[in-house]
């Protein structure tokens, strides 16, 4: 079977005041040591794959910002995954970038190289609200990284955009819908602010710095994206992912179809063989195993059926076309309603959640509530 490969890339020229991922500011010494490390773990994970295990499905590099590495590095770090890993035909390769941090030689080599899917962190379209997230791009950047990118070859572009942000008002989110939709992009993503631990907005929030986006206006955000996107053309095929049809990102729907996937990279996860495997988040300890020849592993659970079943349906659920019953009964042999019949009668009855002989998917105030609806099955 095909695996999915997720790549971290743990450096940013700056953090988002928002942002919990393991990144670390970018110094070229520590960029040099990471590739070397990054090399050194795709060879020891190759080693005990077997050939049929090695080939690509998708590809994505993520991070942090993939971007703050130059042309040369980016294109490196797929004409590796070439040497040790055969890229099937038809592959999906993303790259994520940041607006500020692309230039037409970058995108042009990162084409070049194989990659046909960029995924641009937008966020927003108002100068305030961008400097208050703490991004360094300008609105000016962003239509230029997108006409760059068409100019290079890339015919899939992905939006990534925020609400719910502090002094946001209803009028700046439609005007950042629109805006996305006016540059005629391929697929948009569209995530509500989370207050996570550790942040720099979390810490003004406890501090009584920042107020939260009211939770009503926060709702009514959401389904405001979901209906212009959708009148727009666009498929609402996951929460929070909106795609024109057949450019759903392939690489996303291996983790919500609890496909194998391999992580590489400070922090990565993996889903193979029947393990969870988790590395080290720190970039110095993940280059000392490395370095020892050693896999920088945090974390090796076994998935076990329980908690594989668990998950196949609260990742499932947050496809809209839900968890097909056939497809349950396949992977884990036994009859999904007989497995989960009082957990799905409770939130049939409290409109989370819609039952058909076929399968089950959540309600349109599932979508909104999709934790309430997922706890039920853990």
């Amino acid at each position: 079977m095909s695996l999915s490969l997720y790549i971290h890339i743990p450096f940013c020229i700056k953090k988002c005041n928002y942002c919990d991922f393991v990144s670390y500011p970018h110094n070229s010494g520590a960029v040099d040591k990471y590739l070397q490390g990054l090399e050194r773990e795709m060879e020891l994970v190759a080693r005990k794959l077997s050939p049929a295990g090695k080939t690509l499905k998708t590809i994505f590099l993520g991070g942090g910002t993939p971007t703050s590495l130059s042309a040369n590095q980016l294109d490196n770090i797929l004409e590796k995954t070439r040497a040790y890993f055969t890229w099937e035909a038809g592959i999906e390769v993303t790259v994520e970038a940041n607006p500020g941090t692309v230039d037409r030689e970058k995108l042009t080599v990162l084409r070049t190289a194989g990659a046909n899917r960029l995924s641009l962190g937008v966020q927003s379209f108002q100068e305030p609200l961008l400097k208050n997230i703490g991004r360094i791009h300008t609105t000016a950047e962003i239509y230029s990284a997108v006409e760059l990118a068409r100019q290079a070859g890339f015919a899939n572009l992905n939006l990534d955009l925020m609400y719910a942000l502090p002094g946001q008002t209803m009028e700046d989110w439609t005007d950042t819908l629109d805006k996305a939709l006016a540059l005629g992009v391929e697929h948009i993503s569209a995530y509500s602010l989370k207050l996570e631990p550790g942040t720099p907005f979390y810490q003004a929030w406890r501090e009584g710095k920042l107020i939260p986006c009211d939770q009503d206006l926060e709702a009514d955000m959401y389904q405001e994206a979901i209906s212009r996107l959708t009148t727009a053309g666009f498929y609402h095929y996951e929460i929070s992912n909106f795609a024109r049809p057949g450019r759903e990102c392939r690489h996303n729907l291996t983790y919500w179809l609890l496909e194998e996937y391999l992580g590489l990279g400070p922090a990565a996860h993996s889903l193979i063989g029947g393990h969870r495997l988790a590395n080290l988040g720190s970039l110095q300890a993940y280059i000392a195993f490395l370095d020892n020849g050693q896999r920088p592993l945090e974390d090796d659970q076994i998935l076990t059926e329980r908690d594989a079943r668990a998950e196949f349906m609260f990742l499932g659920l947050r496809l809209t076309r839900g968890v097909e019953k056939t497809r349950f009964q396949h992977r884990f042999g036994i009859d999904l309603t007989q497995t989960y019949g009082k957990a799905i009668a409770k939130l049939v009855a409290l409109n989370l959640l819609e039952e058909t002989p076929e399968l089950i998917r959540l309600t349109p105030k599932g979508l909104a509530l999709g934790n309430e609806a997922f706890e039920a099955f853990l």
